[in-house]
Parts: C-alpha cells; structure tokens; sequence
C-alpha cells in the first residue's frame, strides 16, 4: 500500500488542467467519495495494526498535497479566465496619466494665500451683472469708452445686464452690504470684447483687493504692494509706482516691478526698461465710496487690482494667452511639479 502511495502523490504533483472543466473531472477522480484516495482510505481498514500510524500518516499527507495541488490549480485557471464582459473595449491602451492644476489656478492660489496673511479675507459675486455695480457705482461716466458695444458684452442693452469686465463689481456688492472695516479679495473670471491673439482674449481672470477703514493711507497701499511683490517674484524684487488714472480710484497709479529674467539689468522681455507692468492701484475715490453708502469723511481705503493671466506670465514666461485656455497637455503638463 505503500508504494500505491507513492506513486498516486507523484501521479497528483505532475497533474495540470487548461480548463475549469477538466480540473473538475481530476478532482473527482482523485478526492471525490468514489475517488482513488478515498478507496486507498477504505483499503485501510485491512492494514496490520502495527503499520496502522505509518501509512495512516502517508494518507493524510497524500490527501492534503492533493487538496493544496487542485487549489493552486483553481487560483491558476482563474487568473487566465478573463471574460468579455470586464474587459473594456473603449479604453485607451495609454497609461492614464495624472492630472495637475492648471497655471491659472496654481498662480490664483498663490496670490490668495499672500494676501490671506495679511488678513483679506476671499469675496465672489455673479460674472453676469448690471450696469450700476460694473460701471456707474464705480464714478464711470456715462460716455467713458467702456460701456460701447465694441469694448463690453451687453446681453440686454436696453436693461443694462451685462458680463462683468472686472472684478471691481464684487467689491461694489460688498460695499453696499458691509461696513468697514472691510478687507477683501475678489478673484474670479471678466470679459472683455477683445480680438483675440496671443497677448489679449475676450475672457481672462482677475484678482482685486480692497481696504476700507479708518486712517487708511497710501503708505499702507505701498506697503501691501512690497510685502505681495517680494512674497510672489521673490526677496531682491523692487517695485515702483507711477501715477495714472482709474475711474474709481484718485490718485492712482500703476505698479512696475523689477525684471524677473534680468535682475533689472534689461533684456528683450522688460523691452530693455528693466522694469515691468503688473497691476493698477489706488486710493479709493471718495464718490465711490458715497455711492456705496459709505461715509467718506470718516473711512478711506486703497484697491488694486490684477490679472492672473499677466502674473502667470511673468512667473513661468508663458508667452501667447491662448495656451491658457486651448487645453493642450503638452503645455499643462509642464506645470506637474508646480503643484
């Protein structure tokens, strides 16, 4: 009986299967209840007593191997048995490839968090708006070029509702709903009825900030735009302010900062100046503030304002507008490590 052992283990080690269905029908031949090693079983009741412990032992270890042999036979066939019903036809046969912010946003975020420690808090408002809140709140003349056709989407002329061409509405909502002290930002997508090319688009992004509050100086605006400029383009950034003109703020000005390629030396992006636009600024006008019934004899504030496109540009020398928006990801994926 012995050797009956033997040779029915060796038997069980070299078996193989290529179908559920012939290792189903192994499986009955060899430890079903009318199988080989259950006959081997019955065999054993005429064993001498004294060889009782030893073949019993080689029994039981016959039946084990053989159950461990089909069960990794099972797991085998398995893993090869692939229906059509999980496999999916439409799937590309590319690795699927991890996503990543978009420039805009990382920059948007950046910008946010610099003025989030300085204790602005963020404000949004409706992109379609009416007249009063994009223009005649904010001390635009009724003739000022920006309310024509050519230079504003109007959905409705004769009612005056409109995309918003700045951010600058958001801060008017605020105002007329909130008293000061009031710090806040405001950023979010304007329009504009541009052509569009590789410098202009007739939507892009904008971030404003506004601080209203009692003794607010224009020492206080400088200072805000230092601590933002050298936190964004780095520590030996220098800024500098020239005077200019804005509706709603008086005075104004426009802020320059050092070329970030060249140090300030010149080069062909600073057009050799060695300084470059990126943001307009101001004190806010005190009709402005009226408008929003907020009494101007006692509050003042500054607002500045930005487009996130040119920060973008400035950062990652991003030189044509429409890569922002055409979703190429030959150019996102070049901000992967800029998350």
């Amino acid at each position: 009986m012995r050797d009956k052992i033997e040779s029915l283990l060796k038997e069980i080690n070299n078996l193989t299967a290529n179908s559920k269905e012939e290792l189903e029908t192994l499986r009955i031949h060899y430890l079903s209840k009318k199988g080989e090693i259950s006959s081997l079983m019955n065999d054993f009741r005429d064993i001498a007593a004294d060889q009782k412990r030893e073949v019993g032992q080689k029994l039981n270890e016959l039946k084990e191997q053989a159950q461990d042999k089909f069960n990794a036979l099972k797991v085998k066939l398995e893993g090869q048995d692939v229906s059509v019903e999980t496999i999916d036809l439409t799937r590309t046969a590319d690795t699927y490839q991890v996503g990543t912010r978009h420039p805009i946003s990382i920059v948007r975020k950046k910008i946010c968090d610099i003025f989030a420690r300085l204790g602005f808090s963020i404000a949004e408002g409706p992109e379609i708006e009416d007249d009063w809140h994009v223009f005649s709140s904010l001390n635009f003349a009724p003739d000022h070029p920006a309310r024509d056709m050519q230079d504003t989407f109007f959905i409705s002329h004769g009612a005056d509702i409109l995309l918003r061409t700045h951010t600058s509405s958001v801060q008017t909502r605020v105002m007329e709903q909130t008293q000061p002290p009031i710090r806040i930002i405001c950023p979010g997508r304007v329009y504009r009825n541009e052509a569009i090319s590789y410098r202009a688009h007739c939507f892009f992004h904008q971030v404003e900030a506004l601080y209203i509050d009692r003794n607010v100086s224009f020492a206080d605006l400088k200072q805000t735009l230092i601590f933002f400029a050298k936190e964004m383009f780095g520590s030996d950034t220098k800024i500098r302010l020239r005077p200019s003109f804005f509706p709603f703020t008086e005075p104004s000005a426009e802020m320059d900062i050092s070329c970030n390629l060249c140090g300030g030396k010149g080069c062909p992006f600073c057009k050799h100046t060695g300084w470059v636009e990126i943001l307009g600024c101001g004190m806010v006008d005190p009709n402005v503030l009226k408008n929003c019934g907020i009494d101007s004899q006692i509050y003042s504030g500054y607002a500045l304002g930005m487009g996130i496109e040119r920060i973008t540009n400035l950062k990652y020398q991003v030189k044509d507008l429409r890569l922002f928006s055409e979703n190429d990801l030959r150019f996102l994926r070049q901000f992967e490590s800029a998350t």
